[in-house]
C-alpha cells in the first residue's frame, strides 16, 4: 500500500508529465515511472524545473538487459536505462526507466545536459551493456579497457568471455588471445566417509 506522500507525488508527477507517461507504478513506498526514449529530454528537465518536483540531482543511473526477467520470457523492449533522481529541497526521490526502442542497436537521448551527475554513469551503462547514450560530450569506455569485445553485463555475454590477454616474454608485452579456458560442469559432488554422522 502506497503511502499519501508517495500517491501525492505520483499525482503531481501525472499532471507534470501528462501523455509524456506511459506507466507509474508505486511498491515498497518508492516511485517508479516510464517514459519513451523520445520524450527524456523534456521529461528530464519537467523533473528537474518543476516547482512540486524539483528533482536537481541524479543520484544513479544504470543499464538494464530484460532478455531474461524474473525467470519468465520477457515481452517488450530488451535494454533499458532506469535513473534514480533525488529532490534534496522536496525530500523525496523517483525511479524513472527508459526503454531503447531498438534491441539489435540501443539508443536512449544523454541526460547529461539536465544532470552533470549522468556523466560517468552514462558512460558506464554504455560500456557494460552496449547502451548508446546520443548527445554524450565523451562516450567511451570506463571500466573495461578499449580493446575489449562486446559488453559484460548484457545476459547472452559468455561466462568466459571472447578474449584473454598475457604478457608475452618473447614479445615483452602483453598480448590479446583467443579464451584458452575450456568450458567444465560445475556439479558439486558429496563425498563423505563411511559411517559419516553416526
Amino acid at each position: 500500500m502506497a503511502s499519501k506522500k508517495m500517491e501525492a507525488l505520483g499525482s503531481v508527477v501525472a499532471a507534470a508529465l501528462g501523455d509524456k507517461l506511459v506507466s507509474s507504478t508505486q511498491a515498497l513506498d518508492e516511485l517508479t515511472i516510464v517514459c519513451k526514449a523520445s520524450d527524456l529530454p523534456s521529461v528530464a528537465l519537467t523533473l528537474r524545473d518543476h516547482a512540486d518536483l524539483a528533482f536537481e540531482q541524479c543520484i544513479d543511473v544504470c543499464g538494464m538487459d530484460y532478455s531474461a526477467y524474473r525467470d519468465e520470457p520477457w515481452d517488450g523492449p530488451r535494454f533499458a536505462a532506469v535513473y534514480h533522481l533525488l529532490s534534496v529541497k522536496l525530500n523525496h526521490r523517483i525511479r524513472l526507466r527508459v526503454f531503447a526502442a531498438d534491441d539489435d542497436f540501443p539508443v536512449i537521448p544523454s541526460v547529461n545536459d539536465v544532470w552533470n551527475a549522468a556523466n560517468w554513469f552514462e558512460r558506464e551503462a554504455f560500456d557494460l551493456y552496449g547502451i548508446v547514450f546520443e548527445g554524450h560530450p565523451d562516450l567511451r569506455r570506463l571500466l573495461t579497457d578499449y580493446g575489449f569485445v562486446g559488453h559484460p553485463f548484457r545476459k547472452d555475454f559468455p561466462l568466459s568471455g571472447h578474449v584473454e590477454m598475457r604478457y608475452d616474454p618473447t614479445q615483452q608485452r602483453v598480448i590479446y588471445q583467443s579464451v584458452t579456458i575450456e568450458p567444465r560442469e560445475i556439479t558439486p559432488r558429496i563425498i563423505r566417509e563411511e559411517n559419516y554422522g553416526g
